[in-house]
Order: C-alpha cells, then sequence, then structure tokens
C-alpha cells in the first residue's frame, strides 16, 4: 500500500506528546478525602470505570490516527510488470462478389471464409485487426482494432449484397487494405488478400497495389478459393427459384503469386474449408512477432475501511463520555 499525501503521516508523532500530557495529567489528578480511618475501605476493589476510562482515551487517539490515515490518501500498490507477448497489424480483405456464393464451399465461399476467419481472430488477442470487403467496389468495413466482438459482429454481418457483386476488383481491395494499415503502430504489418476470380474491375492494378504495399513494408498473404475446375453456382430461374449449376473456376494465380511474392508473402490455394483452415493456421504460425508490453494496474483509494473506522472509535468514545465515564461537575 502506498499513501498519495505521505507527509500527512508525520502528524502521527502528535500522539506522543498526547500521551505524555494524558499521563501527567492522570498523576496529578487524584482527589483527595479526609477520614478517621481506612479500615473501612480496605477490602474494597477498584470500579472498572478506573481502567475504562484510560481505555477510552486510547480509543480517542485511535480515531485520531485513522482520521490521519484518511488525510494521507492509502491507496493500492502500482503494479508495473514487463512481459512479452505477441502482436501484430492485420487486415483481412474479403472478396465478396456474386461468385463467392459458389456451393464447393459448406454452405458457400463467403460463409466459410467468414467461420474460418472468426477462428483466426479468436487466436489471436493481441494483434491489431481489421477487415476490408470488396467485389466491383470496395470500403472498409471494420478499421483496425484489439476488440475482437466489435470485429467479430461485423464480420458476422458480412455478405455478398454489401456492394455490387458483378465484378471483382482486386486491386481496389489491396489499396484499402494498405491505406488502413500503413499507419500501423506495429513494426509487423500484414494483409491476408481472400478472393476467388480475377481483377476485371476497379481503378487499381493489382501488381500496382502490390509494390505500393512492399514501400509501406506489408506483407501480403493472398489465397485463392474454389475447387479445381467447376463449381455449383446458384441461379435464379423466371419462376424465382434457385439452382445450382457448374460453371468453371476462374482464379487469376499469376496475378495472386505475384503479388505474394513482391511483398514477401506465400500465395495459398484453398480447395475446401478444411483446406482454408489449414491455410490460415499456417499463416497464424508465420506471423508471429515478440513484442514488449508494460502491464499496469490502476491504483485503488483505499482510504474508506480507515474513515469508518475513524467514525466508529468516535461513536463509541462519544457513548462512553455520555453513559458510563459521565462526568458529575
Amino acid at each position: 500500500m502506498i499513501f498519495a499525501n505521505p507527509n500527512y503521516l508525520y502528524l502521527l508523532l502528535l500522539l506522543l506528546p498526547a500521551v505524555a500530557w494524558y499521563l501527567w495529567k492522570q498523576s496529578g489528578a487524584q482527589a483527595s478525602l479526609q477520614v478517621p480511618a481506612l479500615s473501612a475501605f480496605g477490602k474494597m476493589t477498584a470500579s472498572y470505570k478506573k481502567y475504562l476510562r484510560h481505555v477510552n482515551f486510547a480509543i480517542l487517539l485511535g480515531a485520531i490516527a485513522m482520521v490521519i490515515v484518511v488525510l494521507a490518501r492509502p491507496q493500492s500498490t502500482d503494479n508495473w510488470s514487463k512481459s512479452n507477448t505477441e502482436g501484430i497489424d492485420i487486415m483481412l480483405s474479403l472478396d465478396v462478389s456474386g461468385s463467392m456464393l459458389a456451393a464447393d464451399f459448406k454452405p458457400n465461399r463467403v460463409e466459410a471464409a467468414k467461420d474460418v476467419a472468426a477462428q483466426f481472430i479468436n487466436g489471436r488477442p493481441t494483434d491489431n485487426i481489421g477487415l476490408v470487403i470488396f467485389a466491383k467496389e470496395s470500403f472498409t468495413m471494420c478499421p483496425m482494432t484489439t476488440d475482437q466482438a466489435v470485429l467479430l459482429n461485423l464480420l458476422k454481418d458480412v455478405n455478398t449484397e454489401l456492394i455490387d457483386g458483378n465484378a471483382t476488383a482486386i486491386g481496389n481491395g489491396l489499396a484499402t487494405a494498405i491505406n488502413r494499415i500503413k499507419d500501423g503502430q506495429a513494426k509487423s504489418k500484414t494483409i491476408i488478400l481472400l478472393t476467388d476470380g480475377t481483377n476485371n474491375s476497379g481503378d487499381v492494378a493489382p501488381v500496382t497495389a502490390a509494390e505500393i504495399a512492399k514501400t509501406f513494408g506489408i506483407r501480403v498473404y493472398t489465397i485463392g478459393v474454389g475447387t479445381i475446375g467447376t463449381a455449383p453456382y446458384p441461379a435464379r430461374t423466371p419462376y424465382g427459384q434457385i439452382v445450382y449449376q457448374d460453371m468453371k473456376v476462374d482464379i487469376d494465380e499469376p496475378t495472386l503469386k505475384d503479388i505474394a511474392a513482391i511483398t514477401g508473402g506465400k500465395y495459398f490455394r484453398a480447395t475446401d474449408k478444411g483446406k482454408l483452415s489449414q491455410i490460415f493456421e499456417e499463416i497464424d504460425q508465420m506471423e508471429k512477432t515478440k513484442i514488449s508490453v508494460r502491464e499496469y494496474s490502476k491504483k485503488q483509494e483505499e482510504y474508506l475501511p480507515f474513515a469508518l473506522a475513524a467514525f466508529a472509535l468516535l461513536l463509541i468514545h462519544i457513548l462512553l463520555r455520555n453513559t458510563l465515564l459521565r462526568s458529575i461537575p
């Protein structure tokens, strides 16, 4: 325990002269009574009040001491500790174009990606993680944050209807993620880009965005999502029914490999949800960095017990003075 105003504790020294004054006063406070003989008083014992009045003085001193301690403002001890933990800046850039509804992943690609990404986020509590989604356009779903609950809630709301899903702007999705992560405080900055198509829209070429990421020291891991060959895609009939038709899986792997190579990252191909989980686990193991964290425990005021003790002691002193130890003028 520490004190915010420790100098007030010197007032406790004033209790010593108070005790000395009390002892001096008691030595000269004996009343005299002349009687012809002492035989009648020989068997009389001293009343408990003789000792109780000394106890009452001690109670008063205790109350004063508690008040002085309250003035000194006792506080719980500050706890500083240094520890090593893992923490980096990460942006997830997720393709939400219409093709992400393909059912080669169960229930579909976008839901599978959300589930795996959520597991990845839960496993990195000390990282700043953000989320960008893209299709024909791109925008930030969640800036980098350590508040996992907020990020996971926003991730849960991601779907293919949030943006125009008729095209895929991989370059824009990467550029938006770069813009969000480039000013992060962590030494290690990583973007995980997940898409199932080719770049056919947007203002920024994917390779150009990769060069920009390289200048900021940002590593990009790219993930191509989709089975080899064909995959069942949903289509709506004239009667409003949803049917699935096998269509060719078209992933621009050369571009995704170039993005990873330029930035010092790695390209992965996920053909099912299990493989996607393994990819995120591999990235999780590769992206570990030790940082020194100084932890601080907030100070708490601890005066209340002393204040209550002072009040109780003072109340006892007053009650004794006005009942058992009441003086007769």
